[in-house]
């Protein structure tokens, strides 16, 4: 026996160019039929919170599924599964396409080459495949919009529950946060790390999906918006201060990224704060708040 619900959506071109859709979600568990073969045109992850199954894919070879787990089902690609019949499995599932998904591969975040992914646990993506769900009530105005964002939210979800990685990265990603701003080369942080170039590249684009050049470029580039819009620092201080000894160097890598130079980004987001800019990240369960004059 077994239990399944589901629902099927077509979004208007509008809607596409969001960059994702979602074109169907699903939850089922219990002893489920087998799946195809079959090849489909569009992304499906498919959500495997507890049982076991199989997987077969293009190859032809037949991989065993232990929740939890993820199977990514992609485009033009055949593929059959099924839950053991003893035990069967609950799944959900998430319909999706859209051009997006190219970039998304390319930050390591949907994997065509790995069907089967384990996962270290499913509650993270479950529950905003259970928001996907809770949207495709009847007469929502706003479902196309409202799933297309939690299609984004999902990959994410997916990528941090990846049983081989770290949810916020791994030790190497969190040392090269703590010294991006230091004038090192890719190679200095390497050696830094006992690492060779290459070993620090895979490890990167691995846990980051790009880059180690590209990720050390993002973190100073942010410390570099944050000193420009919170200080009067000048250009060339602020270039020293996230590890760039040439002020000129730094303002054309800045506009390159950026779209604007360093001074004008300036004019754009200075502000002048009474009692200073704050580093930390509010606690959302305790928001700053805007009080009166006459609130103590």
């Amino acid at each position: 026996m077994y239990r399944t619900w589901m629902r099927f959506f077509s979004p208007g071109p509008a809607h596409h160019r969001l960059g994702l859709v979602c074109l169907g979600v699903g939850l089922q568990h219990g002893a489920l039929p087998t799946v195809g073969p079959r090849t489909l045109d569009h992304h499906v992850a498919v959500v495997i919170s507890s049982g076991r199954g199989w997987y077969r894919g293009s190859d032809g070879r037949r991989t065993t599924v232990t929740a939890p787990a993820l199977l990514w089902l992609t485009p033009g690609v055949p593929h059959h599964y099924a839950p053991d019949p003893g035990t069967g499995w609950d799944e959900g599932f998430v319909d999706f396409a859209g051009p997006a998904t190219a970039a998304y591969r390319e930050l390591g975040c949907i994997e065509p080459d790995r069907p089967v992914v384990p996962l270290s646990d499913a509650a993270g993506p479950r529950a905003v495949i259970a928001r996907i769900a809770r949207a495709a009530r009847p007469g929502n105005p706003l479902l196309e919009v409202e799933t297309a964002a939690a299609v984004h939210e999902l990959l994410v979800a997916l990528r941090r529950a990846r049983a081989d990685l770290a949810p916020d990265g791994d030790q190497v990603l969190a040392a090269l946060a703590r010294d991006a701003c230091t004038p090192l080369s890719v190679a200095g942080h390497a050696a830094r790390h006992g690492m060779t170039t290459a070993e620090l590249r895979d490890a990167v684009r691995r846990a980051a999906g790009c880059t180690p050049k590209d990720y050390l470029l993002g973190i100073r580039l942010a410390r570099a918006k944050d000193l420009l819009a919170t200080t009067e620092l000048p250009v060339a201080a602020v270039a020293r201060r996230v590890g760039y000894d040439d002020p000129a160097y730094f303002s054309r890598l800045f506009t390159r990224r950026v779209g604007l130079p360093p001074v004008r980004f300036r004019a754009q987001q200075g502000r002048t704060v009474p009692g200073g800019w704050s580093d930390r990240v509010p606690d959302p369960a305790d928001p700053p708040l805007i009080h009166s004059p006459d609130t103590p």
